[in-house]
Formats: C-alpha cells, structure tokens, sequence
C-alpha cells in the first residue's frame, strides 16, 4: 500500500456494513491457487544463505510482519493462513536464504516499528518506497505499481474528472490519505463539488460498496483493482489506465547486515526465474522488475 499515514479527507462517509458480495479469500482463476499443492519450491542457495547475519542464521526463522488484507498480494486463504503473491515470493526468498519464513500478522500500522525494533525481520505488506518512509527503514524494491479506478460495468468513470462522485477507498492506503483527497481539491479550487471519499478498513469492503452501488468508483493499487475485478464476476471494469507508478519495497532496517543478504536472494530469483513464475502464477507480471534496486524512491 502507498502510504499509511492519515491526512485529513476533504469529505468522509461513514463506512456501510455490506454483505459478503465478494469472496477474496480465494485467488483470481488467472492467478493460481493458494496453498501449498502448487507452491513454488526454491533451493537453497548456499552462498546467499552464508552471507545472513549470525542471529537470524541460527535461528533459521525469517519473521515477516505482514497484514493479510490487501488480496491477491497478502490476504487469507480459507484456512485462515496467509496467501498471495507476495506470500509466495516471500516463501521463495526464505528458501533461497535456507530459512523458513514466519509471517508475524498485524496492523499495517505497527510493521514498520517492529522492523525498526528488531521484533521482524523485514516486512513484506505492499509498502510503497516514499522518501518519507525511506528516513525510517531501507527498502530492498520487488514490484511497481500504479492506482487502478475501477466503476460498474457499462459505467463511464473518469478519474481525473470524477468531482461529485462517491468513490470507495481502503482507509489510511495512499489512495485515501493522497490521491483522492487531491482530486477532491482540485474540484472544490474549481468550484466544483467534492469527491465524497467512502473509507473501508478491508478491501473487499470497498469493493463490495461498488458491486452494489453504493459508492460510483473505487481506488486502489492496480494488481488489487484487477483482482477484485475478476473476482466479481463481470460486474465491474476498469476505468481509465493506471496512473502514478511506484515502487513497493520490502522493509528492513536501517544500515541492517541483512539487507544486502536479502538483496541478493531477491536477485537470484529473478535471476532464475522464480520470480517470473511466480507472479505469472498471480496474474502480476506487469509489474516485475530486473533488478533488486535498494531505496529507489531516494534516487528519483
């Protein structure tokens, strides 16, 4: 998620409690199936997995802080247990680095302070890379993507001319605290009427507020806005292209002995494939990378 620090909205609805009118606790039919049936399986590299740091070597555990609310990236499968693509992908990185991943579920909120602390690892959440957040933890960057509009089929929605829409967001994620408010701006600046920002804590919530016309559209990182789509049965579509791409980045602490370690078992995923498979396997490859660049926000 982009951001997750609250500014304030220029108008807030109350969030509605829906009915369950998506399931997104299964994965899209393009994206693969959670679980282990087809979990990728990744060797351990021996020269990645001598460069860890002694504690973490020994402990063989890899603490991820992760919260499981933003599908198909981190989300739970029907078990109750993490799944995603970025569940995947963090599977993989501990394999290559001889380690077993242990995804410590929470708020999106507390990630970046228990990785600050030690408590985790890295973490592994939809963090975009932002100059702001890059002067509290270094970013190991794994994925660009952009915001998705999404409207109900046959609607017309623009994003960029949406002043007196009702448009559903994810509370705190960058589409909530940036984007939207800053359209909603524009729109009062120009005597319009102000986009009116319905804010759900999950987002299939806001999803749900689309699919039964409580709210004209719905913002949300683009592999997010897809895969809700597909999972609605044709009763949504995209409006307009994805705009402002960015990077997600993986957190660790700052200066860490672990980051260039992670870094390289990023690396030798791409590398070898894995990681091309993995987000094939998701629908997501149009936002892979070639290079485990570090704090790219920092370098424009």
């Amino acid at each position: 998620m982009r951001t997750r620090y609250v500014l304030p909205v220029l108008t807030l609805a109350t969030a509605l409690s829906l009915s369950g009118c998506v399931n997104n606790s299964e994965p899209a039919a393009t994206g693969g199936a959670s679980g282990t049936a087809d979990a990728v399986v990744v060797k351990k590299n021996d020269a990645v997995a001598s460069m860890l740091p002694e504690k973490i070597k020994t402990a063989g555990v890899l603490n991820v802080g992760m919260a499981n609310n933003y599908p198909p990236n981190e989300f739970k499968d029907d078990n109750g247990a993490p799944a995603g693509w970025s569940v995947d992908l963090t599977n993989a990185l501990a394999q290559v680095m001889g380690l077993k991943a242990n995804f410590d579920i929470g708020t999106f909120d507390n990630i970046l302070p228990a990785v600050r602390a030690g408590k985790d690892d890295m973490g592994m959440s939809s963090f975009t890379d932002t100059l702001e957040r890059e002067k509290q933890v270094d970013f190991v960057n794994y994925y660009s993507a952009g915001i998705q509009w999404a409207a109900a089929k046959g609607k017309t929605v623009d994003p960029t001319n949406a002043c007196g829409l009702k448009v559903a967001v994810q509370a705190t994620t960058y589409e909530d605290t940036h984007e939207v408010p800053a359209k909603s701006k524009a729109c009062t600046d120009a005597g319009k009427p102000a986009i009116t920002i319905f804010r759900y804590d999950a987002q299939d919530q806001a999803t749900n507020a689309l699919v039964v016309g409580q709210v004209d559209a719905m913002s949300a990182d683009s592999p997010v806005t897809l895969y809700a789509i597909s999972k609605t049965k044709d009763k949504l579509q995209t409006a307009g292209d994805a705009f402002e791409v960015a990077p997600y980045g993986i957190p660790v602490a700052q200066g860490s002995e672990f980051t260039p370690v992670l870094q390289k078992a990023l690396q030798t995923l791409i590398d070898d494939g894995t990681y091309n498979k993995i987000l094939s396997k998701w629908g997501v490859e149009a936002g892979g990378i070639k290079t485990a660049a570090l704090n790219v926000a920092a370098k424009g």
